[in-house]
């Protein structure tokens, strides 16, 4: 393979074949800076803004074969480091004004969504569509403009402030983009001239970023990993280090258990962090053993991979494969597979990108509106000391962030608490990857 560049050639790229396409393909991976499109050669060179982002893309479809439009592409690091035309140097530092504005919010306490972005970049001028992603960099946007005037003013104006007192902080350039394809209308991706799109591709959750879920579908080799697309930028561009994507087992071994503390519905919740969950059953002949059956086989993946040695109860979890494809029905089975507290029935993009190994710090959503900090750690305080609590507002919604001792006590508190009552609402609870409050 060539050295590493943020330039990727791609080839067989038929005629029928859009940049727009091409753009579709690796938008999850990071920004798209350039894109030369060699129709002579029915090939293509496409610059990624950094070298990471482009290793990510190649990483990604060495396991997944990349196909747009029913034809397989074929993907390489360039013998180019740069591509210069157009005054590419210029673009690539993001100077080159343009009415697309490329946005990355660094100190992300609160969760950004569209509306949010809407109202600190509407006051400048006519805001056409926007789309976010989540990127190893941080959370980034794409904000159009109907006016590159407008965007100039968001820019000069806007550029290293914060959207809340003392994070999430701004990083503007200009992006080179001529026009953002928007298919959905949700809390990631919004067309404002078009308000009648869909919130999400039938049968698909919604997407991250750019794309039709179908194309991606189409992309995809092992049918359980559903949403590449959706997967990857939930990751960075990537899988976690040590997950394939390629496990096609759906049921969990979980062992060394304490037996007098779990039931079915605390390894729902735990495990419901990682996809749905489809059955749990508790093995009556070895009380410290459960079955624990995924939605599919990625999904199975990600708990195997982030819940090993895990503390709970004071015991560390041992998770594995089972031999078991699925959990056959019977009495002694716990069905969820029509549960509503499944988490990735909607939104499995954003419920991706929260699957992380268990942290000292829980987030807790749909509480009541008058809530205070007081009946929340009185909810939960059973379970270990907690150093500290946050209340904050999000789309007017009241949530909080706890910070507990250690892992195994926040541990404690999701398994126990959530999908619990607190002041007449059902918590939700799930592992935030922030470091303190």
């Amino acid at each position: 393979m060539a050295e590493p560049s943020k330039v990727i050639h791609v080839r067989n790229v038929g005629h029928e074949i859009s940049e727009n396409d091409l753009l579709q393909l690796f938008q999850p991976f990071g920004v798209i800076t350039k894109l030369v499109m060699l129709r002579a050669k029915n090939q293509a060179l496409l610059q990624m803004q950094d070298v990471p982002s482009a290793v990510n893309a190649l990483q990604f479809y060495t396991n997944v074969q990349p196909s747009i439009r029913g034809r397989n592409v074929y993907i390489q690091f360039s013998s180019h480091q740069e591509l210069t035309t157009m005054d590419q140097n210029a673009q690539a530092r993001g100077d080159e004004p343009n009415r697309i504005l490329l946005v990355t919010i660094h100190h992300m306490l609160y969760p950004i969504t569209v509306e949010v972005l809407h109202q600190v970049f509407s006051p400048h001028g006519f805001v056409e569509k926007i789309v976010t992603f989540q990127k190893s960099a941080g959370f980034q946007a794409l904000i159009q403009y109907q006016l590159q005037q407008s965007a100039i003013s968001a820019r000069n104006s806007l550029q290293g402030r914060n959207i809340y007192d003392g994070c999430c902080q701004l990083d503007i350039q200009f992006s080179n983009l001529d026009e953002l394809q928007v298919n959905y209308n949700n809390e990631r991706s919004r067309d404002f001239t078009n308000p009648s799109l869909p919130s999400e591709q039938k049968g698909k959750s919604s997407q991250p970023g750019y794309g039709d879920g179908a194309m991606y579908a189409r992309a995809v080799g092992f049918p359980q990993m559903g949403n590449a697309a959706a997967i990857a930028a939930a990751f960075g561009g990537g899988l976690p280090p040590g997950v394939s994507g390629t496990n096609d087992r759906c049921t969990v071994l979980v062992s060394n258990l304490n037996p007098d503390r779990i039931d079915e519905d605390k390894l729902f919740n735990l495990f419901s962090v990682y996809g749905n969950i489809v059955r749990v059953k508790l093995l009556r002949n070895k009380p410290d053993h459960a079955l624990v059956q995924m939605g599919d086989g990625f999904q199975a993946e990600l708990a195997v991979h982030f819940l090993k040695g895990a503390m709970l109860f004071g015991k560390r979890l041992e998770v594995n494969f089972s031999k078991h494809q699925n959990i056959t029905t019977g009495p002694e089975t716990h069905e969820y597979s029509n549960s509503n507290l499944n988490r990735f029935n909607r939104n499995a993009a954003k419920n991706y990108r929260y699957c992380c190994s268990p942290t000292k710090m829980i987030h807790i959503s749909t509480l009541p509106q008058e809530v205070t900090e007081e009946e929340i750690i009185a909810h939960l305080e059973e379970h270990g000391t907690i150093v500290s609590t946050k209340i904050f507002e999000m789309n007017g919604k009241k949530q909080s962030l706890v910070l507990f001792e250690n892992e195994e006590q926040a541990t404690e508190a999701l398994v126990c608490k959530h999908a619990t009552s607190l002041g007449g609402s059902t918590i939700r609870i799930s592992f935030s990857q922030l470091q303190s409050i």
